[in-house]
């Protein structure tokens, strides 16, 4: 997806997360496209992935409705990530990895230290990090030698929020989320040094961890910090984004 496509995506999400998207609301193409300032083209993309990853379903033949889910379902999707992953961790590091898994893994590390040593995110940082992080726990699934592994989590995708892609950014506040970034970033170097050194048991809890992090900052989206800018956005002219 383009750069502009994922600013529309992560957007949505957060109002999504943040609930200025509530429930059961209807939203369609045009109306969210003139809210936003995009064309069609980004929104619609935004809305075929939303639906995949849960967080929209189909309502009628013109649009779609904000599913309704609750903090227990979210937070079992979450933890059942980060079950996979962590025994994706936990077996790379057992049967040890590739080279050319190695070499991925060692490349996202040092492209991510190079976005977080400027200490703060620019929108460009964000896209960036995005496709750092995707390659990353990509390549350590790919380190398992477990295929049943990446079809679970293809499973656990369609649940909201529990793709390791569907990432909620308040851009209202990047200094908080460099702050959010920079710490899942130092977890992936605790998680490959472990991969790496063979220590199966210490790999498989830092990347159960890694998810739960996930977790901890879905709950408090939103909050004092941060529910400003999606909900401004989406209010704007008195109107929400159905038809």
């Amino acid at each position: 997806m383009s750069g502009p496509g994922q600013r529309v995506l992560a957007l949505l999400r957060q109002m999504i997360a943040e609930g200025s998207l509530a429930a059961g609301e209807r939203i369609a193409e045009i109306p969210t496209a003139e809210r936003l300032g995009v064309s069609r083209m980004p929104v619609r993309m935004a809305f075929r992935v939303l639906e995949q990853e849960g967080l929209l379903i189909r309502h009628g033949a013109r649009g779609y409705a904000v599913r309704q889910f609750g903090e227990e379902e979210l937070a079992g999707a979450v933890e059942v990530r980060g079950v996979l992953e962590g025994l994706a961790a936990r077996q790379a590091a057992e049967r040890g990895v590739s080279e050319a898994v190695r070499a991925v893994l060692l490349e996202c590390l040092a492209q991510g230290d190079q976005l977080f040593d400027k200490g703060y995110l620019s929108e460009e940082d964000l896209a960036s990090y995005h496709d750092i992080n995707l390659r990353f726990h990509q390549a350590l699934v790919e380190a398992s030698g477990n295929p049943a592994i990446a079809t679970a989590l293809a499973r656990n995708d369609h649940l909201p929020f529990a793709s390791v892609s569907a990432l909620a950014v308040d851009r209202a506040h990047l200094d908080r989320e460099y702050r959010r970034f920079n710490f899942a970033h130092l977890q992936h170097h605790a998680a490959v040094d472990a991969v790496l050194a063979g220590q199966g048991a210490r790999a498989e809890g830092i990347m159960r961890e890694h998810a739960n992090a996930t977790l901890r900052y879905a709950r408090l989206f939103g909050a004092e910090e941060g529910a400003s800018s999606g909900r401004t956005v989406i209010q704007r002219g008195g109107k929400n984004l159905s038809e």
